[in-house]
């Protein structure tokens, strides 16, 4: 072989091998009990998430924002 065609096959082999790793990506059946524990919560305890819900409505002039969808700006 020359080397032209082990540059090839060095380079396609190297794209396979990047393409196999993202093939798992996703949360497993059984890992979903894991992520749903209270610790995992991105903000876990009920006084900070309602601080930051008070803030962010302060700003935006919106409800809610979390969950379901809510509009303003605040201008008025």
């Amino acid at each position: 072989m020359n080397r032209k065609t082990l540059l090839l096959v060095g380079v396609l082999l190297l794209v396979m091998v990047m393409l196999a790793g993202c093939s798992s990506l996703g949360v497993k059946p059984w890992e979903r009990d894991l992520l749903a524990q209270q610790k995992m919560q991105l903000i876990n305890e009920p006084v900070e998430a309602g601080l930051d819900d008070h803030i962010y409505f302060s700003k935006e002039g919106s409800s809610g924002g979390r969950s379901f969808g809510g509009g303003g700006c605040g201008c008025n």
